[in-house]
C-alpha cells in the first residue's frame, strides 16, 4: 500500500506561527474546480485562441531558421567582442561625418553673421523703446508735468548762456 506524503508541501508555512497558514498533509497548492467532469455537458468549453502570428508561414520560417542557427552556434548575439567593437566605431564614424555635414550646410558667411548682429541690436532697441513708452503710460500725470518742466526749465537756461 502506498503511502500518502506526510510532509507539508511548503515547509516554512508549517513553520510559522498561524496555524491557519500550515497546509494539511492531504491538500494541495492548487484550487479544486468548482465543477465535476460528468456535469459540463450543458457547459461551453473554452478554446484556446489561434495566434495569427504563430500561424503564418513567414513567422514559422523564421522560428525553424533561428533554431537551426541556434542549434549550429550562428546565433546572432553571439558575435565576437572584436566584431563588436569594430561595427560600434564604424557606427561612430558615421555618425560624426553626418554631423560634420550639417555643421558644414550651417556655418554662415561674415555678411549672415554681420546682418544677424544688426539684427539683434534692432531689437534690442525695439525693446528698449517699448519699456520705455510702457513705463511712461503706467507714470502719473503730475510726474510727467514735473519732468516737461524741468526739461523747458533746462532749455531756457541752455539758451541764456549761450547769449
Amino acid at each position: 500500500m502506498a503511502t500518502m506524503f506526510r510532509y507539508p508541501v511548503f515547509p516554512h508555512l508549517q513553520d510559522s506561527r498561524d496555524p491557519g497558514l500550515s497546509l494539511s498533509p492531504g491538500r494541495s497548492v492548487m484550487a479544486e474546480p468548482d465543477f465535476l467532469e460528468g456535469d459540463c455537458d450543458q457547459l461551453i468549453k473554452p478554446k484556446k485562441l489561434i495566434n495569427p502570428v504563430k500561424n503564418s508561414r513567414n513567422h514559422q520560417d523564421l522560428h525553424r531558421e533561428l533554431l537551426m542557427n541556434q542549434k549550429r552556434g550562428l546565433a546572432p548575439q553571439n558575435k565576437p567582442e572584436l566584431q563588436k567593437v569594430l561595427e560600434k566605431r564604424k557606427r561612430e564614424q558615421v555618425l560624426k561625418a553626418q554631423k560634420e555635414e550639417q555643421e558644414a550646410h550651417k556655418k554662415r558667411s561674415d555678411l549672415e553673421i554681420e546682418l544677424m548682429k544688426r539684427q539683434q541690436k534692432l531689437e534690442q532697441l525695439e525693446l528698449e523703446q517699448q519699456k520705455n513708452e510702457e513705463e511712461q503710460e503706467n507714470t502719473p500725470e503730475f510726474v510727467k508735468m514735473k519732468s516737461n518742466l524741468r526739461r523747458t526749465k533746462q532749455e531756457t537756461d541752455g539758451e541764456e548762456r549761450t547769449t
